[in-house]
């Protein structure tokens, strides 16, 4: 698949996300408060943001892991309708500031209004790609990401660009989808597991690599998990819609389920040297 194919597929998926309740990793809304907990977030997270902020994309929660200081500028790679940004201004307070960077002007237009509807005054959206940030040069205390980074053909490009962003001594915390072993082809290659998540996760291996040849230092797991939480159901919602389309028999699927208990979702923290070096490329 071609690099504007699947930019192109992700971006459509999302845009039809911001017209209703859902998110890209199950059916429906009805999921997104399930999800979120299991993703880690809270009751109180979940409640404390203006309604239809949480579509449940999420899986992981990097705002619970960043350690947030008042003040900090910070800034969210694929923000979506705005819930971790929203989560993210409580805690910089009136003195720190939030930007979101999101490709789909829908889901940006949505985000807006949410922040419009929660009186935001210290967040900002602002429309992007992930790999091409419209950020300054050392402009940011610390990156964040959940779930999203695994949708751009460009991961390599993406840590540059985050790299890029951060202040010296600056920090990444990132929530992901990797693999522990290579799923397979029919399910790689697949579009629409594409955009579900699954098909542009890489190996965790890799995926720590990349982060390292941007410069990244002090890389660590900060937390992992079996994703999805049950890949024995057939039924699962979020198992379900990624089979769906890719036309295959119960045999065949239920080899990829026993695959898929190779797939983690991942917390992973990082850092830009105080002292700047320059990124391997």
């Amino acid at each position: 698949m071609k690099e504007h194919e699947l930019r192109k597929a992700v971006r459509d998926n999302y845009a039809k996300l911001a017209a209703k309740q859902g998110c890209c990793c199950s059916p429906t809304g009805t999921y997104s408060q399930e999800i979120s907990k299991r993703a880690g977030y809270t009751e109180k997270d979940t409640r404390g943001v203006p309604e239809g902020s949480n579509l449940g994309l999420g899986c992981g929660n990097p705002v619970a892991l960043a350690s947030i200081r008042r003040g900090e500028y910070v800034l969210d790679l694929g923000s979506g309708a705005g819930f971790d940004c929203f989560l993210a201004a409580k805690k910089v307070g009136k003195k720190g500031k939030v930007i979101g960077v999101d490709m789909t002007p829908e889901m940006l237009e949505r985000a807006r209004e949410n922040a419009r509807k929660g009186n935001y005054s210290n967040v900002e959206f602002r429309l992007g790609e992930i790999e091409n940030l419209p950020v300054a040069d050392s402009s940011v205390d610390l990156v964040i990401s959940n779930c999203v980074v695994n949708l751009s053909p460009e991961k390599k490009r993406v840590f540059q660009e985050a790299f890029r962003a951060l202040k010296p001594g600056g920090r990444m915390i990132v929530s992901d989808i990797v693999l522990l072993e290579q799923l397979p082809d029919i399910v790689m290659n697949s579009l629409k597991s594409y955009v579900d998540c699954l098909g542009g996760a890489i190996l965790k291996e890799e995926y720590l690599a990349i982060m390292q040849e941007a410069g990244f230092q002090d890389i660590s797991i900060a937390s992992e998990a079996p994703y999805p939480t049950e890949p024995t159901d057939l039924d699962d919602p979020t198992i379900a819609m990624v089979l769906k389309d890719l036309n295959i028999s119960k045999e065949q699927a239920l080899d990829i389920m026993k695959r898929l208990v190779h797939v983690e979702s991942i917390g992973i923290s990082a850092h830009k040297p105080t002292v700047a070096i320059k990124p391997t490329h």
